[in-house]
């Protein structure tokens, strides 16, 4: 195995997040933090300046996903070795096995982020490293979505009780004062879900965006779209209260791909 230090590239949306994972790199020593990025298009810029030897990349991302971000690398012949940082369950990782690509669950553990280094340390030092093919990222891909697609209800707390809701009935869900709040047409009740990122890696991606660090919605129940200030834009949503939500900058231009406005 190589003794250089493992150049790394730490990619999360979440300040908190990278923090975390930067300061469990340090303790497991061997590494060179060459970089961070909150989000999609800032990691492949710095991809693509600072050619890092391994990226952790969080999946759940604003503007880009972490899949996203990886069929990107992959179609301009980037060579580096990934991580996905993931809040998925542990059954919905059986998705990544394959020898090309590793995972780490949040939060994350030293121990286990430790064996990912050792596993990456191997695979720069063969002759022949294992990229990560876009075969294989797409078998990952449609192997998670499949799982997501099992989980078709959530439990709310409303009051002293749980009620269960499909998760097609979900109109947007926000984090309230360290709670995330999910809103139907008919309920509206907290997630024991710790953060957004956790309840967006269990709904289907293609419906659900994390439009703001703070809101996430269901994209075929927005009832209309008002110019915001600075070219952004508020989404009014089909709940009984037609909620405003703020669209941040990073995904303004994605929605407007979307919906070619």
């Amino acid at each position: 195995m190589t003794n250089a230090p493992i150049r790394t590239l730490v990619v999360d949306d979440e300040q908190l997040a990278r923090e975390e994972l930067c300061f469990l790199l340090e303790q497991a020593g061997g590494v060179q933090i060459s970089g961070q990025a909150a989000d999609g298009p800032t990691a492949l810029r710095l991809a693509g300046e600072l050619r890092p030897d391994l990226l952790f990349l969080d999946i759940q991302m604003p503007g880009l996903t972490g899949f996203e971000v990886a069929r990107r690398l992959i179609q301009a012949d980037v060579e580096v070795q990934i991580v996905f940082v993931t809040a998925f369950d542990q059954y919905a990782v059986d998705a990544f096995a394959i020898n090309a690509v590793d995972y780490l669950l949040k939060p994350v553990d030293l121990e286990r982020l430790e064996q990912t280094l050792d596993k990456v340390r191997r695979r720069l030092s063969e002759t022949e490293k294992l990229p990560l093919s876009p075969e294989d990222l797409e078998k990952v891909i449609a192997a998670v979505q499949a799982r997501q697609g099992r989980r078709e209800q959530l439990a709310l707390r409303v009051g002293e009780r749980f009620v269960l809701v499909q998760t097609d009935e979900i109109i947007h869900a926000s984090l309230v004062d360290d709670a995330i709040v999910v809103v139907t047409n008919t309920v509206s009740g907290t997630s024991n879900y710790r953060t957004l990122d956790e309840l967006s890696a269990r709904l289907d991606p293609a419906i659900f965006w994390r439009v703001h660090r703070s809101h996430l919605v269901n994209i075929t129940k927005i009832k209309e779209i008002v110019p915001w200030f600075s070219r952004n834009y508020l989404l009014k949503m089909k709940d009984p209260k037609a909620t405003e939500i703020p669209v941040s900058r990073s995904q303004t231009r994605r929605l407007r791909e979307y919906l070619q406005l």
